[in-house]
């Protein structure tokens, strides 16, 4: 197989604009679709395609189209959402697809809305994108005055108004349902499961919500097809991914890499390896709420299943990188305060465990800390883990808890028995 070039993304990059856009064969897939596949064979394509979500869960898009019900009441709204949301501790991906190239993320809306047969869709946006929100807005309404958005679009009898929601934010909005929520003026709370948003969604009607990254993939594969997209990974997952490092290394930046490099490949290669007198220590693999990958998973390949294999997420692949000279204690007890901040306050073990685990780290990170605490992190790590909580943001804030102290144990046993941070 022919690797792919490596793409840099770098920030301030000009916006590609309609004019441009459109000559560089944009909305062609879009006619392409509109004139010449049913939805069904669109969703069929994107299934066939193995794309799984850029989100962080890696949920296959295909599956999650073809659980919308297509053979009910056409009059019956559906609706499509585009999560913008980027709340990710570690992550910066989508803000620059969406200032880069917000055509291409508008014409994979049109194409997915066009499958699911959607008449509304939604950009559910960080609220600090601003310079996001402002070139969304303009290529949206030049989206419009082209006849890519509105009443029969390209005269296919399809209709779909797109908007753009600035969120309030808050992490939460992550979780589809709670963004669901906020998005109908609600307070951000996730939902009780089922009913799956493919069923009672937005203002209760069948719903999809998918990532930035995802969405901006649906036009590519339109035009190359399955197997194409298949062919750009070095795994059976197929595709590309945006891929970020941030912390003490050279190049800190993101780029689009083959889903399968190394984690050795993604730090040194691309990002230039740790900054002079640094050593690595380990890194989150993707983003805040994933669990530590240490120096012997360098070798690990970044794809969905092998890093779940190797006892952590791929996640949003952004990864957050620990060094030798940042204490792990204040890494983590920083990590679990802004997860007990964020904590909607639905459950108890997230409500009460996550404010008693960042009381714990900081008094262990102040040098008053008891041996007995140890216990009780793992205790609430473990109390907070799958199957206990409503959703997913608790066991996520875990990760990095349980993790850390397997790896660094003898970190928080020094703070312990010296009564101080070894590091101040």
């Amino acid at each position: 197989m022919e690797r792919p070039l490596t793409k840099h993304i770098k920030p301030g990059s000009v916006s590609l604009n309609m004019k441009d856009y459109i000559q560089l064969g944009g909305y062609g897939n879009l006619q392409k679709a509109l004139k010449n596949i049913a939805p069904a064979e669109v969703t069929a394509l994107v299934k066939a395609s193995n794309l799984l979500g850029r989100g962080g869960a890696g949920f296959p898009t295909g599956v999650k189209w073809s659980l919308i019900p297509m053979d009910g009441d056409k009059s019956t709204p559906k609706y499509l959402v585009c999560n913008a949301d980027e709340m990710e501790p570690g992550t910066f991906k989508d803000r620059y697809l969406l200032e880069g190239n917000p055509h291409q993320l508008i014409e994979g809306m049109i194409i997915s809305a066009y499958a699911i047969q959607a008449g509304k869709a939604y950009i559910f946006l960080r609220w600090a994108y601003k310079k996001a929100e402002k070139i969304l807005r303009e290529a949206i309404a030049d989206a419009y005055k082209s006849g890519y958005l509105g009443k029969n679009i390209l005269g296919s009898g399809f209709n779909l108004d797109l908007y753009v929601h600035s969120s309030a934010g808050r992490y939460m909005c992550g979780e589809e349902t709670a963004l669901l929520n906020s998005l109908e003026g609600k307070r951000a709370m996730p939902r009780t499961k089922p009913p799956f948003p493919a069923i009672s969604g937005l203002f209760g009607r069948p719903t999809v919500v998918n990532n930035v990254e995802t969405l901006s993939w649906i036009s590519h594969i339109v035009e190359h097809g399955a197997e194409w997209f298949k062919g750009l990974s070095l795994t059976p997952t197929g595709g590309t991914k945006l891929f970020g490092v941030s912390g003490r290394v050279k190049n800190p930046g993101t780029w689009e890499l083959p889903l399968g490099i190394s984690m050795r490949e993604l730090l040194e290669e691309h990002a230039g390896g740790m900054t002079p007198g640094h050593k690595f220590r380990g890194a989150l693999p993707g983003g805040a709420s994933t669990d530590f990958l240490i120096e012997d998973h360098l070798d690990v390949k970044l794809d969905f299943s092998t890093v779940a294999a190797a006892g952590s997420r791929l996640g949003t692949g952004t990864m957050i990188v620990l060094d030798d000279k940042t204490c792990p204690v204040a890494f983590i007890h920083n990590v679990e305060k802004f997860f007990a901040l964020e904590s909607c306050g639905w459950c108890t073990p997230c409500r009460e465990g996550l404010p008693w685990v960042e009381k714990m780290l900081a008094s262990i990170e102040e040098g008053t800390g008891k041996m007995e605490y140890l216990d009780l992190l793992n205790f609430n790590a473990k109390f907070m883990g799958p199957g206990n909580t409503f959703c997913a943001h608790a066991p996520g804030a875990a990760e990095p808890l349980q993790s850390g102290l397997k790896y660094f144990h003898d970190d928080f046993v020094k703070h312990i028995t010296d009564k101080k941070c070894p590091w101040r």
